[in-house]
């Protein structure tokens, strides 16, 4: 009985660790698609005031 309660306990560590480290990942994918859009937008912004910005 105790083998398979120790088992259990290593196989419920196992699975938390990966949780963990899928939780890592997707905050790491959040952040560079963050990242990724302002980028993207400072870009828009930056060519519609060039395009814009000399008629004065």
């Amino acid at each position: 009985m105790k083998k398979i309660s120790i088992a259990s306990v290593l196989l419920l560590l196992s699975m938390l660790s990966s949780c963990r480290l899928i939780g890592d990942i997707f905050k790491a994918g959040v952040w560079a698609g963050v990242l990724m859009v302002v980028g993207v937008v400072a870009l828009v912004i930056f060519l519609l005031a060039k395009v814009f910005g000399g008629r004065k």
